[in-house]
C-alpha cells in the first residue's frame, strides 16, 4: 500500500512539471533542449543633449470675445463655429438703418454749415480762400482811399488859407477872401475826419466778418466731426475678425438684439500658441529664457514641435511645489490647437550619455504596462524591464533598465522568457 502511494506521488510531480514547463519548450524527456535562434543587436551609448521632460497643455496665445461697438438687430452672421476667418472678414452684421439716417442727418449739417462758411467769406473777400487781410477787403480799400483823399484836399486848404492869412497881412487881398479860404479848409478838416471815422467803421466791419467767418469754421468742424462720427455709426455695424483665428463660439443669431456688451463671436488664435508646462521646483534654478523645448501631442504621433521659452512664473504654487513654465510654438497650419495635452523636453545647455538599442528590440508587455527587453549572455536570454525614452532612426533611447554594453536580442521575442536558452543569429 505504501509503495503504491509513493508511485502515485512521483507521477503528480511528473504531471505538474509537464504542465509549468513553457509549451515552446515541450519536447520528449529522452530530445535534447532545442535552442531558439534569435538576431541580435547591440546597445549602445551617445551623447545627447540635456534637459528634462514635462507635461502640460497648449493655451491660445491670443483670444477674443468680440463685442459690437454699437447696439442694434442681428440681421446676418456669415460665419458658424469652426470656420477659419482672416483679419478684417464680416462675422456679424447689424441693422443699418438707423444708422443711415443719422448719417444722412449729418452730410445735410455740414453741407448748409458749409454754405454759411462761404457766405461769410464773400462778405469779406475771401471767396476764393486764402489769409485773411483788412485792407484787402473792397470796402475797407474804398473807405481808405476816400480817406487819403480828404485828407491831401484839406492839407492843400490848409495850405491855400495860410498863403491868404499873408496876403491879408500884407494888403495883397481882401479880408473877405482870406475868410473865404479859412471856411474852406475847415470844411475840408470836416470831410477828412469824416472820411477817418468811415475808414475806421469800414475796418471794425471787416474785423466782425471776420469772426463770423470764425465762427462759421467752427460751425463746419463742429458737424464734420458729428458726420465722421455717424460713418463710424455705420461702419460699426459691421463686426470684423480682430486677426487671423478659428471660431469657437457665436452665440447669437440673426433677429436677436445686442448690446455693446454683448458677445458677437469668439475667436482663438492658432498661428502662435503658448505650452504651459508644469515644472517641480527643483527644476527653477535650470531653466533660462530662450532655451528650446520639444513638444509631442497625441493627435500627430512620432512628430516632434520644437517652440522656446518665453516666460517663467517666478511663484511657486505652496501645495505641488511646481512653477509654470511657457514655451510659445509656431502653427502656421493649426496643427496644433489649444486644450492639446503635450509631453515635452527642456533642452538644457551641454549634453548627457544615453543608451539606444534597436527599435525591434523594445516591446510592451500589455498585462503590466511596460517596457522590456531581453539581454543576451552566454546563450541565454534575460529579461530586463525598461524606461523607454525618444525614438531616433530606428533605434530608442532606453532612459532606465540597461547600462550600454548589452547584446539585446532583436526579434522572435513573442518566442522569449526569462532563463531561455538562445542561439544568436548576426542580422
Amino acid at each position: 500500500m505504501k509503495t503504491i502511494h509513493v508511485i502515485a506521488l512521483a507521477a503528480a510531480v511528473l504531471m505538474l512539471a509537464a504542465c509549468s514547463r513553457p509549451a515552446t519548450t515541450s519536447v520528449s524527456a529522452m530530445e535534447p533542449a532545442k535552442h531558439i535562434q534569435v538576431p541580435v543587436g547591440q546597445a549602445e551609448t551617445r551623447v545627447v543633449p540635456a534637459g528634462f521632460d514635462a507635461t502640460g497643455t497648449f493655451a491660445a496665445d491670443e483670444t477674443s470675445d468680440v463685442a459690437p461697438p454699437v447696439a442694434g438687430h442681428v440681421v446676418a452672421t456669415p460665419v458658424n463655429e469652426g470656420d477659419f476667418v482672416r483679419k478684417g472678414q464680416v462675422i456679424c452684421e447689424l441693422d443699418p438703418r438707423d444708422a443711415q439716417i443719422r448719417l444722412d442727418q449729418a452730410r445735410a449739417q455740414v453741407n448748409e454749415a458749409t454754405a454759411g462758411l462761404h457766405q461769410s467769406q464773400s462778405r469779406i473777400g475771401l471767396a476764393g480762400g486764402g489769409n485773411f487781410e483788412a485792407s484787402r477787403v473792397p470796402e475797407v480799400a474804398a473807405a481808405r482811399a476816400n480817406y487819403e483823399s480828404a485828407q491831401a484836399m484839406a492839407k492843400q486848404a490848409a495850405a491855400d488859407a495860410q498863403r491868404f492869412a499873408n496876403l491879408v497881412a500884407s494888403g495883397d487881398v481882401s479880408r473877405s477872401a482870406y475868410e473865404k479860404a479859412r471856411t474852406q479848409q475847415e470844411t475840408a478838416e470836416a470831410q477828412a475826419n469824416a472820411a477817418r471815422q468811415q475808414y475806421e467803421a469800414a475796418l471794425n466791419g471787416a474785423r466782425q466778418g471776420w469772426g463770423a467767418v470764425e465762427t462759421s469754421l467752427a460751425t463746419v468742424a463742429a458737424v464734420e466731426a458729428q458726420l465722421a462720427q455717424a460713418e463710424k455709426g455705420l461702419a460699426d455695424t459691421i463686426i470684423r475678425a480682430p486677426f487671423d483665428g478659428f471660431v469657437t463660439a457665436r452665440p447669437v443669431a440673426a433677429g436677436e438684439y445686442v448690446s455693446a456688451s454683448s458677445k458677437i463671436a469668439t475667436i482663438v488664435k492658432v498661428g502662435t500658441l503658448k505650452l504651459q508646462l508644469q515644472v517641480p521646483e527643483q527644476r527653477a534654478a535650470l531653466v533660462k529664457l530662450g532655451m528650446p523645448v520639444h513638444a509631442s501631442v497625441a493627435a500627430w504621433p512620432g512628430r516632434k514641435f520644437t517652440g522656446k521659452v518665453t516666460a517663467i512664473n517666478p511663484s511657486i504654487d505652496p501645495n505641488s511645489r511646481i512653477f509654470i513654465l511657457e514655451a510659445q510654438f509656431s502653427s502656421p497650419s493649426a496643427e496644433l490647437r489649444p486644450g492639446m495635452f503635450a509631453t515635452a523636453k527642456v533642452v538644457l545647455p551641454g549634453g548627457e550619455n544615453g543608451v539606444f538599442v534597436p527599435r525591434s528590440a523594445v516591446i510592451r508587455d500589455r498585462t503590466t504596462d511596460s517596457y522590456q527587453v531581453f539581454t543576451v549572455e552566454n546563450g541565454t536570454a534575460h529579461l530586463k524591464v525598461v524606461v523607454p525614452g525618444d525614438s531616433d532612426s530606428g533605434k530608442m533611447r532606453i532612459a532606465s533598465g540597461l547600462s550600454g554594453n548589452e547584446t539585446v536580442a532583436a526579434g522572435h521575442l513573442d518566442q522569449l522568457f526569462d532563463g531561455v536558452a538562445v542561439e544568436v543569429r548576426n542580422q
